[in-house]
């Protein structure tokens, strides 16, 4: 494993009044006119900057989603954990997890009771793709070169208080205990923190649970199967609706995905409420599975490529995306959740990282 070599460091300039954002970025992706696209674990929409010179990013532009897909209420939030981009769609999901009540050291008696209440927003069970054209997102499109096909807004099919994918998990052996009996998140209940999609293939990481020190990717296979509505599709061998994919992450679960190639790049973090190492790896050979895969380090094909610096206390990095930066084009851009102060150089702006490439081999 090499040691990581920051290259550059990006600014990420928000409207003055956002200035919570900058402490609340959880995923990122760019899109082909150089748009970055950032998710938070907070609220409804989703933001866009663009690069306005080396290594700023301005011209901030928020998008409800509501104004595109059907959400489950106006108030809850989706807590954006993952946003990728393939094939003209901008893709979000939520962390799909349940959370528990946080003590606040007023009360005794009440913080008790807060710690045992554990509460679902609805909202959080979304997987959308929206088209985007010209980085504008849009309901309805089609493609500037091919005007008849169409582009459409659509989520992956509602149940009453969930989606088809978690009623799917229910039996599952080694998930579907994660689901009938919802754990939080953050007690390594189920907690969806890294996408990636190729095709019609959707690869949603999982930050927990970890079973026995083994971290899970979810993948699924779906398509449109009525205006705004997606289905799963069978998948692999078997004809099933998901696969499961364990990865051994040295007991980390996955805080994001990002593609190089065919290969996926995989930040991984502490499952649970705990402070500790944010390590990247690199996943090679998971397009070629079609049945459920289990993949140690011993293998080849799973490798840890580096440890990011570790500050007790903040730098959560949630959010990861290939930056061509200073002639490499596979630098690796870091946002983070509770960044350090330090980065934060006005109230509504904070500075990423960018790390070299050249260790991806």
């Amino acid at each position: 494993m090499s040691n990581p070599f920051l290259l550059s460091r990006v600014l990420l300039q928000f409207n003055s009044s956002d200035e919570d954002l900058i402490n609340e970025l959880s995923a990122a992706t760019f899109t082909p006119d150089g748009s970055l696209w950032l998710g938070s674990d907070e609220g409804i929409n989703v933001e866009r900057l663009s690069l306005i010179e080396p290594c700023v990013f301005g011209n901030h532009q928020s998008y409800c989603l509501a104004d595109f897909i059907e959400l489950f209420n106006q108030d809850d939030e989706i807590d954006i954990e993952g946003i990728d981009y393939a094939d003209n769609y901008l893709w979000i999901t939520g962390s799909h997890s349940t959370k528990r009540g946080k003590p606040k050291g007023k009360n005794v008696e009440k913080d008790i009771q807060r710690l045992a209440t554990i509460k679902t927003d609805v909202n959080r069970y979304l997987l959308t793709r929206i088209p985007i054209v010209n980085g504008e997102l849009l309901k309805v499109s089609s493609l500037p070169d091919n005007p008849e096909e169409k582009l459409t807004a659509a989520c992956l099919q509602k149940t009453d208080a969930s989606n088809s994918l978690m009623d799917a998990l229910i039996d599952d052996i080694h998930l579907g205990p994660f689901v009938t009996h919802p754990l939080p998140s953050k007690d390594n209940g189920l907690d969806i923190e890294g996408l990636a999609v190729r095709g019609d293939r959707v690869f949603l990481g999982c930050r927990g649970p970890v079973l026995r020190g083994w971290a899970v990717i979810i993948e699924i296979k779906v398509a449109e199967s009525a205006p705004g509505i997606l289905t799963l599709q069978d998948i692999g061998d078997n004809g099933k609706r998901y696969l499961k994919h364990f990865i051994d992450l040295n007991g980390l679960g996955v805080r994001e995905l990002c593609w190089q190639g065919d290969d996926l790049l995989i930040l991984a973090g502490p499952t649970m409420d705990l402070e500790g190492a944010i390590r990247v790896f690199r996943l090679t050979s998971i397009l070629d599975r079609s049945a459920d895969s289990i993949t140690g380090q011993v293998t080849g094909e799973l490798e840890p490529l580096f440890d990011l610096p570790f500050t007790p206390g903040c730098d959560r990095a949630e959010g990861l995306a290939l930056f061509p930066c200073l002639g490499e084009s596979d630098a690796l851009l870091i946002v983070y959740d509770s960044p350090n102060p330090i980065r934060q150089i006005e109230p509504s702006a904070i500075y990423g990282d960018v790390f070299s490439g050249n260790i991806f081999g």
